[in-house]
């Protein structure tokens, strides 16, 4: 009893670290989900219109390149919503010069008078407050990245400190993320992966603190250690092999920006690319944000939206908010379009969460998404799920048919 309790107040203590830092900080300034499968999965076209989480904007980004009708993105946290925003008046007010130097390079030594006179009149109040007091993210003393500021990037930060305090290893990981075949990638990632993975990083990444920064709440943690195999520290390991010797690395604008602070022009996200910057200036006004929630935004904004990205944060709702699961769910098909879309992650290896009224109404994807799902840069999810929302007729035709193949009483 006394345990039961203990572990309690610990699991209390540790829900309060992880909304503390959620609450009160950028966590993402980067997108930790692979958009060229998303887009090879969701098809989007001149009439999608996309309900989506924001995170860092890159991939809301990317997913205008399709030339949808709208992307919402909607997000609980207000500073991931001004960074977004921020991004969006690089496009109307400046060049991809100016763009590259903030969001490539990570760092501008102009920062302070571009955002006066260029970028702070062209974005929201709630956005302005937050980049008054942040802009000097991207002008740290040393030059130290945008991408080491913020929650997850502070533990980039330290990360890299530690492998550049090991000899020859990060040189070797600078090698790798230039390797041109996956055999060369495999060569120097046998040099680094027993160097990498050891004791005191499988430690570090089972610690609460440690997965709070990197935006990984106690439910979805716990999903590891009890539907992998082999839990954190087989997970980890097979990931990083994975992403970093069955993939090729060239174009894995994810870890390089991780490990280095920045991007290359050969090496960055599809918004960064020079020649998408007039496409996307042309549509960034289709690209709405929202501080809320998913469901607040459908009892709000009520329509028939055709995909929903909803990347990981079912995971701690199936865990720690069965009810609001529940209710998003409710509302989610309550706004679907014919077929719309549902485009999800997970940390376990299977979706399981799903509650029994929604998988009568999902056709899921298995072909594609288990071709795709391996080639995913990012490698850091157990699975993802996508499937088409089948219309609510369906299922009473199937019942009705199903009714109508029972023997009839004598």
């Amino acid at each position: 009893m006394i345990a039961m309790k203990l572990k309690k107040s610990l699991n209390k203590l540790r829900d309060k670290i992880f909304h503390k830092i959620h609450t009160g900080n950028l966590v993402y300034n980067t997108c930790w989900e692979d958009p060229r499968i998303d887009r090879e999965l969701m098809r989007l076209d001149v009439d999608s219109q996309v309900v989506m989480i924001t995170s860092a904007g890159c991939n809301a980004l990317d997913y205008l390149l399709d030339n949808p009708q709208a992307v919402h993105a909607i997000d609980m946290n207000p500073r991931q919503n001004a960074l977004l925003e921020l991004k969006k008046a690089f496009f109307r007010n400046t060049d991809h010069e100016t763009l590259f130097r903030f969001f490539g390079n990570g760092y501008a030594e102009d920062a302070q008078e571009v955002y006066a006179s260029r970028l702070r009149n062209q974005i929201p109040f709630f956005a302005q407050d937050f980049w008054d007091k942040r802009i000097n993210f991207f002008t740290k003393k040393k030059k130290k990245s945008f991408y080491y500021c913020g929650t997850s990037g502070s533990f980039a930060w330290l990360f890299t400190k530690y492998l550049k305090s090991h000899g020859k290893l990060y040189p070797t990981i600078l090698q790798l993320l230039e390797a041109k075949s996956l055999a060369e990638q495999e060569q120097y990632y046998a040099f680094i992966e027993p160097r990498l993975i050891n004791k005191f990083t499988i430690w570090t990444m089972n610690r609460h603190v440690t997965l709070s920064l990197l935006g990984v709440p106690r439910q979805q943690r716990q999903l590891i250690l009890d539907e992998y195999r082999g839990g954190i520290a087989e997970y980890i390991a097979d990931n990083f092999r994975r992403v970093f010797t069955a993939i090729p690395i060239h174009d894995n604008y994810f870890w390089r920006v991780y490990l280095t602070g920045h991007y290359t022009p050969d090496c960055c996200p599809n918004y960064l690319v020079e020649t998408n910057f007039q496409p996307l200036k042309e549509r960034e006004g289709r690209l709405k944000t929202y501080t809320t929630t998913i469901s607040q935004f459908l009892k709000d904004n009520p329509g028939k939206y055709t995909h929903f990205v909803l990347l990981d944060h079912q995971d701690w709702m199936s865990h720690y908010a069965p009810d609001l699961l529940k209710e998003e769910w409710e509302l989610i098909l309550q706004n679907s379009a014919p077929n719309a879309k549902i485009l999800l992650r997970s940390a376990s290896p299977k979706v399981s969460f799903l509650p029994e009224f929604v998988k009568e109404r999902l056709e899921i994807e298995t072909v594609e998404t288990a071709r795709l799902h391996p080639l995913d840069r990012v490698g850091t999810y157990g699975s993802v799920l996508f499937a088409t929302i089948l219309p609510e007729k369906t299922k009473a035709v199937s019942k009705k048919v199903s009714q109508s193949l029972q023997p009839k009483a004598e």
